[in-house]
């Protein structure tokens, strides 16, 4: 009765195990990470936020499989957390979902669930891979382009006139012209990659000391 309600007693945790569990958090994270890198849409640093990935596996692996052992630690866990703050906002739900499979792991691995979590793991990307190959490619259409130029004689014309040779349509968005600068927004559709490349080369050619974007219109706001 004495050991049911002592709640400091620790359960012994198996070194083997851990290291078994935080060797394979590497693999399955590092997996993870490389198919968001490799095959993610968000407009953010992927390089980052993938390098980020199998750290986070490692740390709440660790975390779980202290816990564990104690209602103590786990009681003091629930208290440490509420606390923290995060200050850092996900702004897109693909970055989201990809942090919670990272949890996952870790949670997996952590309670020792590992075939569940390969199984689990596995089966998620062969469905994230699935829909890349049966998704139809989107051209790179509705892009907002966006161009900032000294400006100069027959500047507006001939930036209109480049834009028409390599793209479908350029619809302008919004133009603002001083004695300096030329800066403009054109909603533009462009049938590949190829083609945007193409165009950006003789941008920089035609217009060297101009600054150019290109925008997702899914991506921004009133799009």
């Amino acid at each position: 009765m004495e050991e049911f309600f002592d709640l400091t007693t620790l359960s012994p945790l198996s070194l083997s195990n851990l290291a078994i569990n935080l060797l394979l958090s590497i693999v399955l994270s590092g997996l993870v990470s490389w198919f968001y890198f490799k095959y993610g849409r968000s407009l953010t640093n992927r390089a980052k936020l993938a390098r980020i990935m199998p750290i986070l596996a490692l740390v709440i692996v660790l975390i779980i499989s202290i816990v564990k052992s104690s209602l103590a630690l786990s009681l003091g866990l629930v208290g440490a957390l509420s606390i923290v703050r995060f200050r850092t906002a996900i702004k897109e739900p693909e970055e989201l979902v990809y942090l919670f499979l990272t949890i996952g792991i870790g949670l997996g691995l952590g309670a020792d669930q590992r075939w569940a979590t390969v199984m689990a793991i596995g089966i998620v990307l062969l469905f994230l891979a699935g829909q890349l190959m049966l998704a139809p490619q989107s051209a790179k259409n509705n892009l907002y382009f966006n161009i900032s130029t000294p400006n100069g004689d027959d500047v507006f014309s001939s930036l209109t006139d480049l834009l028409n040779t390599h793209v479908t349509s350029a619809d302008l968005r919004r133009v603002d012209q001083t004695a300096e600068l030329l800066q403009a927004t054109y909603l533009i559709d462009s049938p590949k990659d190829g083609t945007l490349a193409n165009l950006m080369a003789q941008l920089k050619e035609k217009f060297p000391q101009s600054e150019i974007s290109f925008v997702e219109q899914d991506s921004s706001l009133g799009g």
